[in-house]
């Protein structure tokens, strides 16, 4: 959180105006500038100090110190302005209370450099001296530093007791700041602990007593941290349009503004959006560095080291949370130690054997982490994996005991006791300990450790009984939700208890129960595009002559559950590793248009298609890819070349794309095309879109002029370059002249065109940093509500990408359906790198 710190230096309790010295007046008015503008602040805080020096000015030159400290300090230059700090600390003579106002701006700088501990006992030595008023402001300071020590009952007592003091104030410009800046740090600790209503109250006072006095710097302050909070709250497209205000808010100050990506960073984990949280905290790191914020850098880095580990590189987060933990422990930080021993302990489970040594370990941090109240449900899904690990090295009495502690209050034929409920008086003081510690176990880490115990007993019904029961429950929440990111978070809680089932089912063999939990996983993994399930009967209708093929992981092994009108199957196909090593052959190759292009998209189709050559005969194909296949470029398989595909989130995702109402029966089409800069054929390329369809029309190639468009046509062509993020596909974007269009700004978009074509290079590239479905520019188009979307797998040159389009509509105006006009257009061309995503069979003339 945007931490503010010294909302506003205090003058202290000076003497009436005539018998202050000019020399003091000058330093306190230099005092007050500050904040509001730190470079003048430093010019006259030498000045008032060479002066003070040569008259024996020992208060004016404590003041001017204590200035130029909280100058450096809105700089970003922590590490001077603690030595100004120190500096005016050892002026001899100097008045108690002005020493005292230097350790009260000691707090917060010993707070952020990381020694929280420390601040406190600043705190505690300059209490002392201070007048009642300014021990209410001492408050405020006092609160960051308990805040970041993870007591954060204790930081919300001291701002309640700030606050109070404050408001009955005499209503000086210096107490209406230190009473803003102690609602908003008070705010932003209820944020923490997840009371969003009452943050938010205090963060729109503060705004309003911000803007009603005038002081700006604080109100931009509390704006700053509206990008976490609307996270926290949900509303992940609100958050980014809010991070894009704050960039502009914070310019000049990089310590504030790496805080607040940093922060932002971690509401957006904690949304399971780690390849986004990643590009901020990338951002925010080299920053905190620089301004020696070493409290906040800790944390940043520990929320980099959890990012690593989720999107898939273990080695990195294991080096990444170990200097955290250096960090941490430095700064006498007990309490968030657990957290970066976590990811230390899961990395190692990613990258060596399972040892009985290992899960000791596990163990062991998951008991830390459940000390914590604020960490619980982190310490039960450890546990889980700890049971895991133990049952990877047959130690089933250590994984029964993890499990038992799991499970010990829930049976597995009734539903979970609300953490709500109300305890008897007849329970003893363990037993109210235990259950309320019990409530804090996340439902689907429940349900996963009650089906591990049925699977344990060969009760494979039991365990399915116990999946199913635990996504019910998760289902549940997601609905109540409205916002879409906030479903999405709910739903994304449930992914491991769906792929146990997943697994489960694989074991069983029968390709229908296969499916049914494929389709169950998928939902739960990518929830933008997640439907009700469906049954395999009706996708087959829908179907008609088209094969569909939904790939499924089994561990280390590929596996394809096939649907066509006339049966469903199961085949086992290549090694996972095998084939993400060929699709890396084969995008290599497409990049440089080499003589290799044919070896290595032979072998690729002998892995992942030839087993289903018989079945998927000359039919068009359906795919739902999973893992690596969805960076494939599936046109440039041999077998695939002039044949349509359609590639789908899942049969559930398809049915809805394939069902979405297009333009009515013998109406031509709306159809708009824009064009972006840096494209040398962009505009040549939009005139023979326009040519192809009658009464098709060109807008402006800018930001609003596109998601307009998207609004109102049934199909949009957009001829511009876009930028794509493999493991932050919500920051990807397609690049217009005013700016890009990015895919956050898709989620408040009411619609999508029915058919979206992307000319840009590799926009369509989707690969998500958990598996699941694409979550790219393609993706986020077919979850507001496109059939169809065309978008490029590797870079294609300029020239190349016009020619393929230039065919493209030409057939899709001739009565072709997407993906037959793009299987005909690529064969003609040459250019085997763009994919029709979604449903792409159904003609719009």
């Amino acid at each position: 959180m945007i931490r503010p710190g010294e909302p506003c230096p205090a003058p202290g309790r000076p003497a009436p105006p005539g018998d202050l010295d000019p020399l003091v007046r000058a330093a306190e008015a230099a005092l007050i500038r500050a904040l509001v503008d730190p470079a003048q602040a430093m010019r006259a805080g030498r000045m008032i100090i060479e002066s003070a020096r040569r008259t024996g000015g020992v208060e004016a030159e404590v003041i001017a110190l204590r200035t130029m400290a909280l100058a450096c300090r809105e700089l970003g230059d922590l590490e001077v302005a603690e030595q100004h700090l120190r500096q005016a600390l050892c002026v001899p003579g100097a008045p108690p209370e002005r020493v005292a106002q230097v350790r009260l701006s000691l707090v917060t700088v010993r707070t952020e450099r990381g020694h929280p501990l420390q601040a406190l006992r600043v705190a505690a030595l300059a209490w002392a001296y201070l007048a009642p008023l300014d021990r209410a402001k001492l408050d405020t300071q006092r609160a960051v530093a308990l805040a970041h020590l993870g007591r954060h009952q204790e930081a919300v007592a001291s701002c309640d007791r700030a606050v109070l003091a404050l408001v009955g104030a005499p209503g000086s410009i210096d107490d209406r700041r230190f009473l803003a800046g102690g609602l908003l740090n008070r705010g932003l600790v209820h944020s923490y602990r997840g009371d969003w209503d009452a943050a938010m109250r205090d963060l729109t006072a503060c705004l309003q007593i911000s803007q009603h006095t005038g002081l700006w710097h604080l109100a931009r302050l509390s704006a700053a941290n509206l990008p976490f909070l609307a996270v926290r709250r949900g509303d992940v497209a609100g958050a980014f349009r809010h991070y894009r205000e704050a960039e502009g808010t914070l310019l000049g100050f990089p310590e504030r503004m790496a805080a607040m990506r940093a922060d932002f960073a971690g509401a957006l984990l904690a949304a399971h959006l780690p390849g986004e949280a990643g590009t901020m905290l990338r951002l925010a790191v080299p920053d905190l560095e620089a301004s020696d914020s070493h409290t906040a850098l800790a944390e940043a880095r520990l929320k980099l080291a959890q990012v690593e580990l989720l999107t898939g590189d273990p080695h990195r987060a294991r080096q990444v949370a170990e200097q955290a933990a250096a960090e941490l422990a430095a700064q006498d930080r007990a309490s968030w130690l657990p957290l970066a021993t976590e990811v230390v302990l899961r990395s190692r489970l990613a990258l060596e054997p399972v040892t009985s040594g290992l899960v000791a370990e596990l163990i062991t941090c998951a008991d830390k982490l459940e000390d914590g109240s604020a960490h619980r449900a982190g310490a039960a899904a450890l546990r889980l994996a700890a049971a895991e690990a133990a049952l990877a090295v047959d130690d089933h009495p250590t994984a029964s005991a993890q499990l038992a502690r799991l499970t010990r209050h829930a049976e597995r034929r009734e539903r979970w006791m609300p953490a709500g409920i109300r305890l008897t008086s007849l329970a003893s003081e363990p037993q109210v300990r235990q259950l309320a510690q019990a409530s804090q176990i996340p439902v689907p880490v429940r349900q996963h450790a009650l089906a591990l115990q049925a699977a344990l007993q060969e009760d494979v019904t039991g365990a399915f009984r116990a999946v199913r029961d635990g996504l019910a429950e998760v289902s549940g929440r997601v609905e109540a939700f409205e916002d879409p990111a906030l479903r999405a978070h709910a739903a994304r809680a449930g992914e491991r208890l769906a792929a146990f089932g997943l697994e489960l089912a694989v074991r069983d063999g029968d390709p229908g129960v296969v499916f049914e939990w494929a389709e169950r996983w998928r939902a739960v993994a990518a929830p933008a595009h997640a439907c009700a399930l469906v049954d395999p009967d009706r996708v087959r209708a829908e179907l008609g002559r088209q094969v569909l093929v939904e790939y499924v992981a089994d561990r280390d092994t590929l596996l394809a559950v096939l649907l066509r009108e006339d049966g469903l199957l199961v085949r086992r196909l290549g090694g996972l590793r095998q084939v993400k090593d060929a699709i890396m052959r084969l995008r290599y190759a497409l990049r440089r248009r080499g003589d290799d292009v044919e070896a290595a998209a032979t072998e690729l189709e002998r892995l992942v298609l030839r087993p289903l050559a018989a079945e998927l005969s000359d039919r068009p194909l359906v795919a739902a890819p999973v893992g690596a296949l969805h960076t494939l470029p599936w046109g440039a398989l041999p077998c695939l070349r002039e044949r349509p595909v359609s590639v789908a989130a899942g049969a559930a995702a398809w049915l809805r794309a394939r069902t979405t109402p297009g333009p009515c029966s013998g109406v031509r089409p709306n159809v708009v095309a824009a064009a972006g800069p840096g494209l040398v054929h962009a505009h040549a390329e939009v005139a023979h879109v326009l040519a192809c369809h009658p009464g098709a029309r060109e807008v402006p190639g800018r930001v609003q002029a596109v998601l307009d468009a998207l609004g109102t046509a049934d199909i949009v062509h957009l001829a511009a370059h876009g930028v794509f993020h493999a493991r932050s596909p919500l920051v990807s974007g397609i690049t217009m002249e005013d700016g890009p269009v990015m895919a956050y700004d898709l989620l408040e978009a009411p619609r999508s065109a029915g058919l979206v074509v992307l000319s840009a290079c590799n926009s369509g590239m989707s690969r998500t940093p958990m598996e699941g479905t694409p979550l790219g520019l393609p993706g986020t188009f077919l979850a507001k509500g496109a059939a169809a979307v065309v978008a490029g797998m590797v870079p294609v040159r300029d020239e190349s990408a016009r020619a393929l389009m230039s065919v493209f509509h030409e057939l899709l105006a001739a009565g072709q359906p997407p993906d037959a006009a793009l299987a005909s257009a690529a064969a003609k061309t040459g250019e085997l790198g763009f994919v029709c995503f979604g449903a792409g069979d159904r003609p719009y003339y």
